[in-house]
């Protein structure tokens, strides 16, 4: 199905009603990001106060202040159109110590200008600016400074659009703090019940063969190589850069000395029995403390790395007009469970943004998005008839719409989808609404 842009034209008009409240304004004397140093060459040249201009740095706003809900990992295709600005925004939920990994990939004929930004939600309804990928690689590498929520805004430049690709995925921060091939394992988390209850165990434990070399889990120095009533024989390490301290327990023997710089991967200690674990199987008590006390290490040191799912809704509709096939939910995120946001009817008519495993988002005539299952979607006409009596042809659906051309009577058409009273219809090369 053909798409000349009838049904994308209100956006501009809430675009540009919403200008004026940005949610991602920043002090003067901080760098600027890509994406800022690219809206300040706009502002220069004096594109910033044009309908197309106020469309793009709307749509970056919009991003922001109203992004989808998703779950990691994610992959999504998705259309940019070079006639209309458009920005896409991703909501999701992060832990202290994961390292968020975002690629970007497009295919195009030539090179674009692809602005990738990592926001955190911060107090009256703005964003805090976090980090933004290399215009180049187009990849992020972030580590989550605390459990919470996060957003992502991606946004072309001006007149330049095309097929994308993102994924956003999760990755361990620190290496894994036991030798790689020992078959060590996790067997005890954050939070298990200690002492018959009285206490909450602050660390995880990681199980092997008495003796198991344990290695530093990131470049830094040991502060501290000791002995403890709980811990038994323990090692302290700081890694650089990083506002917490690493925590080894339980060890047979320690091989490093207070002061000492050690490598990702360096021997500490080998796995014992000491401390209050002199009647358990040989294990490493792992933990991580920082300013406010301990936190949970599994995020920090989780060893396999989760790969977003395919994609296999067809991407034959993205940037086209469809409808909906039969009655289907219109979701604020790609689930089954998700949050309903409206009962669509069948053939209603929408547009497809992306494509997400086997959904779609999608955008309504009446701007609102969300995630409907693709196989409730298609693209072909849903009936042809010839007009009784001439017909306008409108490029909105509403009464005040410009009229794009007359049908006259006996003219053919093909009824592509219905909207509030409206139908979206193809006559000839053109395609508009007319009231029903």
């Amino acid at each position: 199905m053909a798409y000349n842009g009838s049904f994308r034209m209100p956006v501009l008009l809430v675009l540009l009603a919403c200008t004026a409240c940005s949610t991602a304004k920043r002090g003067l004397f901080v760098k600027r990001t890509p994406h800022e140093q690219y809206a300040s060459n706009i502002t220069s040249a004096g594109l910033k106060e044009t309908a197309l201009g106020n469309a793009w740095f709307a749509a970056a706003d919009k991003a922001l202040a109203r992004p989808l809900t998703v779950s990691l990992p994610y992959r999504e295709t998705g259309y940019f159109s070079p006639e209309k600005p458009d920005a896409a925004g991703y909501a999701f939920n992060v832990r202290r110590g994961e390292k968020i990994i975002v690629q970007v990939s497009v295919k195009l004929p030539g090179d674009i200008l692809l602005f990738t930004d990592l926001w955190q939600p911060a107090e009256n309804n703005t964003t805090a600016y976090i980090a933004s990928a290399d215009t180049l690689t187009r990849r992020l590498e972030h580590e989550a400074s605390g459990d919470g929520r996060l957003v992502l805004r991606l946004q072309p430049e001006l007149l330049r659009g095309g097929e994308y690709t993102i994924s956003i995925t999760t990755a361990a921060s620190l290496a894994f703090p036991v030798s790689s091939g020992t078959n060590a394992k996790i067997g005890s988390f954050w939070g298990d019940a200690r002492d018959r209850g009285a206490r909450s165990h602050e660390g995880v434990d990681i199980f092997g063969k008495f003796r198991t070399p344990v290695v530093a889990a990131a470049d830094g120095y040991v502060t501290r190589a000791g002995e403890n009533n709980l811990g038994g024989k323990v090692i302290f390490m700081q890694p650089e850069q990083k506002d917490y301290t690493l925590y080894y327990a339980h060890l047979d023997e320690q091989l490093v000395s207070p002061g000492q710089r050690v490598s990702a991967g360096d021997t500490l200690g080998l796995m014992g029995n000491t401390g209050n674990a002199r009647n358990t199987p040989t294990h490493l008590h792992f933990g991580i403390y920082a300013r406010g006390g301990a936190v949970d290490p599994l995020p920090f040191i989780r060893s396999f790395k989760e790969e977003a799912p395919a994609v296999t809704a067809s991407l034959g509709l993205l940037a086209g007009a469809a409808r909906t096939s039969r009655a289907v939910s219109l979701l604020a995120s790609p689930e089954k469970n998700g949050a309903l946001m409206a009962k669509l009817p069948a053939n209603q008519v929408l547009q497809v943004l992306a494509a997400y495993r086997n959904w779609y988002k999608v955008l309504l005539p009446d701007q609102k998005e969300g995630f409907v299952e693709s196989a409730a979607v298609t693209a072909k006409p849903y009936r042809e008839r010839s007009l009784k009596d001439t017909a306008r042809l409108l490029d909105l659906p509403a009464a005040t719409a410009g009229v794009k051309t007359v049908i006259p009577k006996g003219g053919n058409i093909a009824v592509l989808g219905t909207f509030n009273g409206y139908q979206f219809v193809r006559f000839g090369e053109e395609e508009g609404w007319m009231e029903e």
